[in-house]
């Protein structure tokens, strides 16, 4: 039987080199000249550019371009070059990196085009493969497929890691598979069964997991090799540990999300307090309070019926309590350290959205609505929200930023760029309020304006954490004592007690030492009445 050739191979062979500029880093290649005799050809580096020419003046329909042709090179309808047809751009083959699918997307949609492309992924009915470019799909439908044109091609805040399969979420992830693998906690396969079909081996001598694992790459394309049915259940339960990791880290506050353009209605600097001077170069690192005006942005019943078009069972919730609706479509699950399943949903929502466990769903006080019934009561609250303006005060660490940042806080890696209508823009690290004494502290800078008390009590109820200035000293945060939330002043000094206990805390003796409390139904009091101290 003659060999299965490569997809690049079979294009060239079908429409002939003629038709395809091929943009690689192939330096030879087989070709089949007008008799029908293959011969080898050599390519050089002048081969690429003369190739890009060819395809954007329209002497070649067909573009093929890889990695090494996808990086500093533009195939858009430029308004500069002779083919300014629309391109249709097939994403074939696009490997486990998101990032990397997105930057060869990226090189044709570009601004100053004569017209934006089409974007087609293609795939198969391989879990691995269709998983990972079903993502791309519904990232690119739900962000309107690039449509803003910019030349940062990379991720452009359009995937996060639960995207990318070979990111530092996906490797342990793999290491928690393997290791439930062993323990014979998966539903998909069993340890004995998956190095005979892998060929990977697990185990040293003795019979313990080694410890230089197979990487990840190594184990994915593994994975695609095996029959359809055992590979789509050993993909299932490897991106549910990833969600279940990424998810931690949002929860940690450790997830780094990269840069995070916000968009406003009006940005006002309410204080700037430099932090610190370079004695050399004299630049400045500073940080400023800046109030910022934003538009609710509500989802429309249009883009929400889109969203439930894409889930196979969605369900439409009315909470019977505040007669708000919500939209439930399925999440991705998330796994436990004995390899369970934990089932959830995605709450959409006109101005947010939440994450349910399957199991509280029939537990909560949602319940199923028409579809008519829904649509009304949705485009209620639409048109209630639509025009509403809120404002709130952030914090920004701009400047010069190495030096410092080892300073700045490590529960938000968060950096943001703010952009108003007129232009302006400011980009630093976000600084949260509750660790704006503790930054400047470290920096042995004294703050200009205080903290609201209101929103150091708002945020601690949020699940945050708040370290009291000197000579207080301790910390108010959140906890759990025997499965319930309580909200906790921890390293109270044993003579400030008796003064909390008259703000209204109590104590418990918890394992032989005595635990400060605030009473949840008044803690925002209690809080403010706290920072107020302060």
């Amino acid at each position: 039987m003659p060999p299965i050739p490569t997809a690049l191979d079979a294009l060239l062979e079908h429409y002939g080199t003629s038709a395809v500029a091929e943009v690689t880093g192939r330096s030879k290649r087989l070709v089949r000249d007008a008799h029908g005799q293959q011969r080898l050809e050599s390519r050089s580096p002048r081969t690429n550019l003369a190739e890009t020419t060819a395809f954007m003046t329209g002497a070649k329909r067909i573009l093929i371009f890889s990695d090494a042709g996808g990086t500093g090179r533009s195939y858009h309808a430029s308004l500069d070059v002779k083919n300014q047809q629309r391109r249709v751009h097939f994403l074939l083959e696009p490997g486990w990196r998101a990032d990397r699918a997105i930057q060869g997307l990226g090189r044709t949609h570009r601004t100053h085009q004569a017209c934006p492309p089409l974007f087609r992924p293609v795939t198969t009915d391989c879990k691995g493969e269709a998983r990972f470019t079903s993502t791309i799909a519904r990232r690119l439908d739900a962000l309107g497929a690039l449509t803003r044109g910019q030349r940062q091609t990379g991720g452009q805040g359009m995937f996060d890691a639960a995207d990318n399969l070979e990111s530092s979420y996906a490797k342990h992830a793999v290491h928690d598979w393997y290791g439930l693998l062993t323990t014979g906690k998966l539903k998909s396969t069993s340890f004995a069964e998956f190095q005979t079909m892998s060929g990977l081996e697990l185990t040293d001598q003795d019979g313990v997991l080694r410890e230089d694992l197979p990487p990840i790459q190594r184990w994915l394309n593994r994975l695609l090799a095996m029959k359809i049915a055992v590979q789509n259940a050993i993909f299932d339960e490897f991106l549910t540990l990833v969600e279940t990791r990424v998810a931690a880290a949002k929860e940690a506050g450790t997830f780094d999300i990269g840069v995070e353009t916000i968009s406003v209605e009006a940005c006002q600097v309410l204080s700037d307090t430099v932090i610190r001077t370079d004695p050399v170069t004299g630049a400045t690192s500073h940080l400023l309070e800046l109030s910022l005006t934003q538009r609710r942005k509500v989802l429309s019943l249009e883009r929400v019926l889109k969203l439930a078009s894409y889930d196979d069972k969605p369900l439409f919730l009315r909470n019977e309590k505040s007669g708000k609706v919500a939209l439930a479509i399925r999440a991705p699950s998330h796994m436990d350290e004995e390899g369970n399943t934990i089932h959830r949903h995605e709450l959409v929502r006109p101005l947010r959205s939440e994450y349910l466990h399957a199991e509280r769903l029939a537990e909560s006080a949602w319940e199923t609505a028409s579809e008519a019934e829904f649509a009304k009561l949705w485009e209620a609250e639409y048109a209630a929200d639509e025009s509403q303006l809120v404002t709130e005060t952030v914090y920004l660490a701009t400047g010069l930023l190495l030096p410092i940042w080892g300073a700045l806080p490590k529960e938000d890696l968060t950096v943001n760029r703010i952009v108003d209508k007129s232009g302006a823009s400011w980009l630093g690290r976000h600084v949260h309020d509750l660790y704006v004494d503790a930054t400047l502290e470290k920096l042995g800078v004294s703050r200009k304006v205080p903290t609201d008390p209101a929103k150091i009590a708002a945020a601690i109820l949020g699940g945050g954490t708040w370290k009291a200035p000197h000579p207080l000293n301790f910390t108010i945060r959140t906890s759990r004592v025997n499965g319930s939330r309580r909200i906790e002043i921890a390293g109270a000094e044993a003579a400030r007690i008796p003064e909390l206990k008259a703000k209204g805390c109590f104590t418990e003796i918890i394992a032989y030492k005595t635990r400060v409390f605030v009473p949840l139904d008044r803690a925002d009091a209690i809080i403010t009445s706290i920072a107020v101290q302060t």
